[in-house]
């Protein structure tokens, strides 16, 4: 099968773009809870990582950048999952509620590469940028549809450890182990990925030259 030219990004400079995202929108905002949850208690906490998504969503909007989807749709969740968590007053309910959304997510994902649309290859371009002659290539959507697998289980793995541990650990043993665990196991999936992605671009450069 012929393909068209492809301009290959490098994957640092991949890796540029996708970093400083990744630590805005999943590092600092857990980093926040946590350290509002010692000083200010569990409300305090919830109204800290609120204030924190909506900081980011209204940075944007001054500056006049174009707020990704993923903020916008993390900015409803964690409305929601607040005015819950204010409301019971349980950080169980508050930790679980995503996590049941989560599974969710990984059933859409395990849909989508069943509808030849990958959810991976749409999230990645919230975060990098792709020219259309990659994505279009065969390799390229072979190698997004067996990553959007990976996360589907990944995801559910994650879940499933959440929820075991917030129903029968404490909140500061939930908060240690899950934070671990969860850490452990995606970040072996995105080694992974990463190294995956990066054989396809190699393969791909090798292919065109």
């Amino acid at each position: 099968m012929n393909h068209p030219p492809v301009t290959l990004p490098r994957l640092t400079a991949l890796l540029r773009q996708a970093v400083p995202r990744l630590l805005e929108g999943v590092v600092a905002p857990l980093a926040v809870f946590y350290a509002a949850l010692a000083v200010l208690g569990l409300n305090g906490a919830l109204a800290a990582a609120v204030s924190w998504v909506y900081l980011g969503v209204a940075w944007r909007l001054i500056r006049g950048i174009r707020v990704p989807a993923t903020m916008i749709l993390a900015a409803i969740a964690i409305t929601a999952r607040a005015a819950v968590g204010f409301w019971t007053g349980s950080w169980v309910v508050y930790f679980i509620q995503p996590e049941l959304g989560t599974l969710c997510i990984s059933m859409a994902f395990l849909a989508s590469v069943r509808l030849n649309k990958p959810l991976v290859q749409k999230l990645t371009l919230d975060y990098i940028h792709l020219p259309s002659a990659v994505l279009k290539h065969e390799r390229v959507r072979r190698f997004f549809a067996r990553i959007t697998l990976l996360w589907a289980f990944v995801l559910m793995a994650n879940s499933t450890v959440s929820i075991w541990l917030a129903l029968h650990e404490s909140l500061s043993a939930f908060m240690l182990i899950r934070t671990s665990t969860v850490a452990v196991i995606s970040g072996l999936a995105i080694v992974f990925s990463i190294f995956a992605f990066k054989r396809v671009l190699r393969r791909l450069h090798v292919a065109h030259t």
